[in-house]
């Protein structure tokens, strides 16, 4: 008998990151649920499905998780990957706006996701992955991304809190660090000057020298954090560098 195909759910999957995995994802035979919030990038199929979501909005992820029940049943994996990095920039100068769009999105938006997929394990009595896509500045600050630090560190608190108040039989948990990728939000990194971003010729040099991990690499490693035997008993995961991995032997 065929196994039934595992469902996987990605956030935030408008362009860069999410839309890269979510392709991965889809060619790779999954059935996939995405919840971009701008533009939908990916028509619905029988293996796709697709709705516009704000993950600051619990209602929203709360209807779309029915929706995604409704055509595929238990859900197998969920990435909450929906992030942004604005403001740039010191802290004194930060708009108080920006601040808050970026902890409702980057914390709050992980912490609903998070929960409504919880909720949907229980409701349904099945076992699931989550892996919340945190980065590197979750473990040390850098000048002028104090907002996103700040939110990134409290996505591997809040990952590591959750994996103890889950069932090992219910729910494994995993905040990762995905490595740096090509999207968007690096060329808005590039932009910088030096007075919003100290450390910018660092990202010029990463994207002069092409040391960055695809979407298509971080998807793949995902799956295989979720599915593959034996799982990692670590929380906190850094996927490892692509170009580095394809560096011939001795390089």
């Amino acid at each position: 008998m065929t196994p039934p195909k595992k469902t996987v759910v990605i956030t935030g999957a408008s362009r860069g990151l999410g839309a890269g995995m979510a392709r991965w994802f889809i060619d790779a035979g999954y059935q996939v649920g995405l919840s971009p919030r701008g533009a939908l990038p990916f028509k619905d199929s029988n293996s796709v499905h697709t709705r516009s979501v704000d993950v600051r909005d619990p209602e929203a992820l709360k209807r779309f998780v029915t929706s995604v029940e409704e055509k595929f049943g238990s859900i197998d994996l969920w990435i909450n990957n929906a992030g942004v990095l604005a403001p740039i920039g010191p802290l004194r100068d930060a708009p108080a706006e920006e601040l808050r769009t970026s902890i409702e999105t980057n914390v709050l938006g992980v912490l609903y996701g998070s929960q409504v997929f919880v909720q949907h394990l229980h409701r349904n009595d099945h076992f699931g992955v989550l892996l919340n896509i945190s980065s590197g500045a979750g473990s040390r600050g850098y000048a002028g991304w104090t907002a996103y630090c700040a939110g990134k560190s409290a996505v591997d608190r809040l990952t590591e809190a959750l994996s103890l108040e889950e069932s090992p039989a219910r729910l494994r948990a995993h905040s990762v660090a995905p490595g740096v990728i090509d999207t968007e939000m690096q060329a808005e990194i590039r932009q910088c000057d030096e007075a919003r971003f100290p450390m910018v010729e660092k990202f010029h040099a990463l994207k002069a020298n092409g040391h960055f991990n695809t979407p298509g690499f971080v998807a793949q490693k995902c799956s295989e954090v979720a599915f593959s035997a034996p799982p990692p008993t670590e929380v906190l995961l850094r996927l490892p560098d692509e170009f580095a991995s394809a560096a011939p032997e001795g390089s």
